[in-house]
């Protein structure tokens, strides 16, 4: 059953799971943070929830993949290698470099980026910035296993799968029948999973880390509990800082509430996958920067209640705050907005992660 005519196959669904892993993960990375010579776009308006969910659901089925990959090479791992032969002993050790790497990196990536669908973090180093790095790695190491291993991937690729099929049938089950048994636990590990990114998906998602819950029917990352905001978000006192130099106006939530009122239906899109899409409705972040005389081209700095957290200041580049969809949010589907969703007023703007849609605002400064 082991052979190269198993692993050729289930690698070249494993490499597009990486591959494409790898790619929407430089998307998010990108979004989050955006080198000076890139401009992310504002539309479509989903396409970082897309590209989300994609990662997501790319790593989730490279899982089974990855484990039968394994399962048909692990006796070729110990083969001895040729010491007489200096060219095939060049080829034998960066073959086994290239495995070693991949094989260590694939599987740092997949129990890390798991983790992190979960929420949970049982270690001390940064995940967002070591699961960037270890990609590149793996990518690398799988580049170098396809070009060490390409004739033999051509060869296996257009020959056949099982090669006597009344021998393989006696047998029990055929290269071909294990293969199908394989896709059907990928497209089963997916299925299971998926329904925090496609809500359509959801009642049959019973391993997805959201339900879709929530207050307004969106779910939540961080409480106000969990932020320790409650006592400043819910103080009558609050009111909303814009500042630009010298210039500072200050606005209650009874204020923006008196401006003219958007209306968006924009998605939440999280790092971990999840996303939901709400009808949100507030002032627009444009007409509060004319509040204090902004430029056009001006970025926004955007302040949360919060006190500690990697992401309680955000920069909202100017193009975002001069989109017509980007509001400072008063209400979400039809309800004022819950203290867990940020009130009295948060951040939403198109095609952004749901980490920089900030919430419990409590500045807004013009950068210079």
């Amino acid at each position: 059953m082991r052979g190269p005519e198993i692993a050729s196959r289930v690698g070249l669904w494993l490499g597009i799971c990486f591959f494409t892993a790898f790619v929407t993960g430089l998307v998010s990375h990108a979004a989050q943070d955006m080198p000076a010579w890139l401009t992310f776009p504002t539309r479509p308006v989903s396409f970082y929830r897309v590209t989300q969910g994609l990662h997501v659901i790319s790593g989730t089925a490279a899982v089974p993949l990855l484990l039968v990959k394994l399962w048909s090479v692990f006796p070729k791992l110990f083969d001895r290698v040729d010491i007489h032969n200096v060219r095939r002993l060049a080829l034998q050790l960066a073959e086994r470099l290239s495995i070693a790497l991949l094989v260590s990196a694939a599987i740092f990536q997949l129990v890390t980026g798991l983790a992190n669908s979960a929420q949970w973090y049982p270690w001390s180093f940064a995940f967002r910035s070591t699961h960037y790095a270890v990609a590149w790695l793996a990518i690398g190491a799988l580049i170098l296993h396809i070009a060490v291993k390409l004739p033999l991937i051509r060869r296996t690729l257009v020959g056949p799968l099982d090669d006597d099929v009344s021998r393989t049938s006696d047998r029990g089950l055929s290269r071909r029948g294990f293969l199908r048994t394989t896709w059907a636990a990928t497209g089963l590990a997916v299925l299971t999973t998926a329904g925090a990114t496609v809500p359509w998906l959801r009642d049959v998602s019973i391993f997805g880390v959201r339900s879709g819950d929530g207050p307004a029917d969106v779910p939540i990352n961080v409480s106000a509990v969990a932020a320790r905001v409650v006592p400043a978000a819910t103080s009558p006192a609050y009111q909303l800082k814009i500042i630009n130099g010298d210039k500072q106006v200050m606005l209650s939530r009874a204020d923006l509430e008196a401006m003219e009122q958007t209306t968006a239906v924009l998605p939440i899109a999280c790092v971990e996958g999840w996303s939901a899409s709400g009808e949100w409705r507030g002032v627009r972040v444009r007409e509060l920067m004319a509040f204090v005389g902004a430029p056009e081209d001006a970025d926004v700095e955007v302040e949360s209640l919060q006190k500690q957290g990697a992401f309680r200041q955000t920069t909202l580049p100017s193009h975002f705050a001069q989109d017509s969809l980007t509001l400072l949010a008063l209400e979400l589907n039809g309800e004022g907005l819950s203290i867990d969703h940020g009130h009295p007023c948060r951040l939403v703007a198109p095609n952004r992660p749901g980490v920089l849609q900030t919430k419990w605002v409590a500045r807004l400064e013009v950068l210079a």
